[in-house]
């Protein structure tokens, strides 16, 4: 057995290497492809009008010229819902016109920008410093990276812990350490789905944390693709909160019933759906095959975070030894699943989302990517040197009838794997956040 598991890792790496070296280049947010008059174009006098071509469909409310500080007039030029068309004023004693631009990406609402001049051969006066194309505000970025992960960790520790007592330890449903985690992971996850796209919506406008509380921010959101898919995540957790009552109040009996079983998977697939639409696996040549793989990433990242936080918190504590016993051997044989499952995934997202291994390398998001990959590589380093080590401490605990000493040493072990899977978490969250390498 213990020379199958480096082979099946050396297969997985070559088939990463090969889709990262054969993967086609991924077209990552809204660019501007064109504009007419083109950038650098030497003109008599001030233009009436700009078009602009962008590489995907835009909505007018979401594309934003300024000259000087000054917010021009933006309406459709006849060229598809690709293209806009900017009233410019006119302007004299310039050599030069200046055109700040920044649109919103349909899917995931971050913000592209950028500068468009001109020159002007009717000039009178020395041309004006070209103003810097906006920035998001860093600190919105990092508070949305921060609710992002705790809105990962709270879909992680919910899904993969009713999958645990589903699958592995009905019984825990009467635990109270288990119940408090749970209903814990519940309201952390419906939390921050109410505060995410307040702050996505900020970071995407150039806004500050004033304006995320804002009533007409999450009115303008509702009328977005974002924020439909936003507000069906708030509906999903509003379910989950049904699913959960059950479990508490029925216990075990509960936990084994098949009706509350398939509640449960479809309220979980639809909070993992829900959850993998905010991402970037819809951005490059296959949006279906990242869509798909996207949700089996999220799902084995939840079942091993999951299960790793109840047998933390739940089972260990208890001590008792015909449980260690089973739960501790059919979650090494989940997480054995649920790891491969990930890296498969994750290759796949790695193809669709970077989309070349120059991307990988020599981008601020591929390299974010690398450390996140090189954490998961190290946790499964670890727990594979692990294993065996583990097994002989459980035999041991059990036959001392779950003794603490023996107990000790292996919560230590689970909480050390615990602690790099929240790392590996951090990172997908300013993954998230990041724009993908072109």
């Amino acid at each position: 057995m213990r020379r199958r598991t480096p082979s099946l890792l050396t297969v997985l790496l070559t088939a990463l290497a090969a889709l990262l070296l054969a993967a086609p280049a991924a077209s990552a947010h809204t660019e501007l492809e064109s504009s007419a008059p083109a950038d650098g174009t030497r003109l008599a006098r001030t233009p009436a009008a700009v078009r602009l071509t962008f590489s995907e469909p835009v909505e007018l409310d979401d594309v934003h010229v300024t000259v000087g500080g000054r917010q021009l007039a933006v309406s459709r030029s006849g060229g598809g819902s690709r293209a806009v068309e900017v009233t410019v004023p006119r302007t004299s004693g310039r050599s030069g016109l200046t055109l700040v631009w920044q649109v919103l990406d349909m899917e995931d609402g971050h913000p592209t920008s950028g500068t468009l001049s001109f020159r002007l051969t009717a000039k009178a006066a020395p041309a004006a410093a070209a103003p810097a194309a906006p920035e998001p505000s860093e600190t919105v970025r990092t508070v949305w990276a921060a609710v992002r992960w705790a809105g990962y960790l709270a879909l992680a520790v919910y899904v993969g812990g009713l999958a645990f007592l589903a699958l592995l330890w009905p019984q825990g449903a009467l635990d109270r350490r288990t119940r408090r985690v749970l209903t814990l992971s519940w309201a952390t996850g419906l939390a921050a789905s109410l505060l995410a796209p307040g702050l996505q919506e900020a970071y995407g406008t150039l806004g500050s944390l004033g304006t995320v509380f804002r009533r007409a921010a999450y009115a303008d959101l509702l009328g977005t693709q974002v924020g439909v898919v936003a507000a069906c995540r708030v509906l999903m957790w509003v379910l989950a909160a049904i699913v959960l009552a059950a479990v508490l109040q029925g216990g075990d009996r509960t936990a084994r019933s098949p009706g509350w079983r398939v509640g449960a998977l479809a309220v979980a697939l639809g909070l993992l759906r829900t959850t993998s639409m905010t991402g970037h696996n819809s951005e490059g040549t296959h949006p279906g095959w990242g869509a798909v793989a996207d949700v089996v990433h999220l799902l084995g990242v939840s079942l091993w975070l999951g299960g790793l936080t109840l047998l933390l918190t739940g089972v260990l504590p208890r001590r008792r030894p015909a449980e260690l016993k089973a739960v501790v051997s059919g979650y090494s044989t989940l997480a054995g699943v649920s790891v491969a499952a990930i890296v498969a995934a994750g290759a796949v997202l790695t193809w669709q989302v970077v989309g070349s291994l120059g991307a990988l390398v020599h981008t601020g998001y591929g390299r974010l990517l690398l450390l996140k990959l090189a954490v998961l590589a190290l946790v499964l380093l670890l727990a594979q040197r692990s294993r065996g080590w583990v097994r002989t401490r459980l035999d041991i605990a059990v036959l001392l009838r779950g003794d603490r000493l023996t107990v000790r040493p292996f919560v230590h072990s689970v909480a050390a794997e615990t602690g790099l899977v929240l790392v590996v978490l951090a990172a997908t969250s300013l993954l998230v956040t990041s724009a993908p390498g072109r």
